[in-house]
């Protein structure tokens, strides 16, 4: 298996999967998978979409991981994973609430995919490690549901960048 990329066999064929950011733990363990998506859902399918791929994410991965971020232009949605069900959002969080933090611009601008995970991935890096601020946006209501404290020094791999 390729670094940061896994299979999920369907009948005759294997469908590959690669998460936009994963994190793992101090530890070496994977703890959240987040997926990006540069969109404004236009309706609850296409939100649906959206979870059913990082469904397939979580169990393609072949491990138990216990979080699961959703992250677009409007909301970052984070779920719990139990290795075989995806919970409702455990909370919920306006992504330009957070994000400008890390580009003061973020609200009045457009956002690309790429950007939006590149600022994803700051927060998420500012969690683990305070690099921009003692206390990143939205650190209690990440600490109540134990995201934040499965965060502190841990890794993060964009794109793929972390082997299963």
């Amino acid at each position: 298996m390729e670094a940061g990329r896994f299979e999920l066999a369907q009948g005759d064929r294997s469908l590959h999967y690669r998460p936009d950011i994963i994190v793992r733990s101090r530890e070496g363990q994977t703890v959240l998978l987040v997926e990006v998506k540069a969109t404004q859902p236009q309706s609850s399918k296409a939100n649906l979409s959206a979870l059913a791929q990082l469904k397939s994410q979580l169990q393609a991965a072949n491990v138990k991981i216990p979080f699961a971020m959703l992250a677009d232009i409007e909301n970052i949605e984070i779920f719990q994973w139990d290795g075989a069900n995806l919970s409702e959002p455990i909370s919920e969080l306006k992504t330009a609430a957070i994000l400008n933090h890390y580009d003061p611009e973020f609200s009045s601008k457009r956002i690309f995919e790429r950007y939006l995970a590149t600022l994803v991935q700051a927060w998420v890096r500012d969690l683990a490690y305070h690099w921009k601020s003692e206390k990143p946006p939205a650190s209690e209501e990440l600490a109540a549901i134990g995201l934040l404290q499965a965060l502190e020094d841990a890794e993060t791999y964009f794109e793929g960048g972390a082997s299963w």
